[in-house]
């Protein structure tokens, strides 16, 4: 078992190690010819807006080499910030397309940086429990918000027909049984008590919700199937099956794009009253998005 002085000492190497590579980087990409560059400011979120519900999102469009330096400044976007969250952390969507006679270089610096950031992932998440992971984590590189420095850089080299951007809506999936869900409801019995209604009250609603599950049959699978909150994506397509997806977190790196790519824009986001794809779903318990994994 490592001790916590060798922990630290590696978690606070390899982020080193990360931010030296993308620091490589800017200063490579900054030689070549730009073509297009596009970033799309976002609003910082703040402690007290986490349990809002996002109905509206303002886009600030920035282009050329203000739009570069923004982007360029995004890669290195680690850290807490006073007053905003750290735990709706913010996205900064944005295209760089570049000209390059030697895009190989950039291509492996990037999987570079990407392989150095799955490492260091790979050492805070082996390093314990929550608990430890946040102590390791905030006594070698204070303030740094992990998610941040876990995201990959997308970048693509083969022209595409269009590079697009789009907001869409996940949902955080976790697959359990019968009897994960007893657990879990056990757990909640006893930890779980709301500040909104009182303890009687509490252990009430969950004694239901816990009959409601015990009445299924025991070879049941189920899943919470959680709502997360509205997120940009980049969509790059070739042709009409050759397509896919990826997250907008930090701008895409477009190198040698041919000159008629279609380049789309982020708009602001507005909630629609009513998702014309969404199906009407019945949970087994609602506050925990439960529901029969069929």
């Amino acid at each position: 078992m490592m001790c916590s002085m060798d922990l630290k000492f590696n978690v606070r190497t390899q982020f080193e190690n990360v931010t030296s590579l993308i620091n490589q980087l800017i200063i490579e990409i900054s030689q070549q010819k730009l073509i297009y560059a596009r970033y799309y400011q976002l609003p910082e979120m703040t402690a007290q807006d986490e349990n809002k519900s996002v109905k509206e999102i303002s886009v600030n469009a920035f282009s050329g080499n203000i739009a570069f330096d923004k982007c360029c400044a995004a890669f290195n976007d680690f850290y807490k910030k006073n007053n905003l969250s750290g735990r709706i952390i913010k996205r900064h969507p944005g295209i760089i397309a570049l000209e390059s006679k030697k895009p190989e270089l950039i291509e492996s610096r990037i999987k570079q940086i990407n392989s150095a950031k799955n490492e260091l992932k790979k050492i805070i998440v082996n390093a314990g429990n929550n608990d430890a992971r946040f102590d390791l984590v905030h006594s070698a590189v204070p303030n740094l918000i992990t998610l941040c420095a876990y995201r990959n850089i997308h970048f693509e080299s083969q022209s595409p027909y269009s590079i697009r951007f789009t907001w869409m809506n996940k949902h955080s999936i976790k697959l359990l049984s019968k009897s994960d869900a007893l657990s879990l409801l056990n757990n909640s019995e006893t930890f779980g008590n709301s500040k909104v209604i009182d303890l009687l009250a509490w252990q009430q609603l969950v004694q239901k919700e816990k009959l409601n599950i015990a009445s299924i049959k025991d070879s049941e699978k189920l899943r919470i199937r959680r709502p997360t909150r509205v997120s940009p994506q980049v969509n790059i397509r070739y042709d009409a099956k050759n397509r896919y997806h990826v997250s907008a977190a930090l701008p895409f790196i477009l190198i040698n794009p041919e000159e008629n790519v279609k380049y789309g824009t982020l708009k602001n986001y507005i909630k629609p009253e009513h998702h014309p794809r969404k199906k009407q779903t019945h949970y087994l318990i609602e506050r925990l998005y439960l529901e029969k994994n069929s």
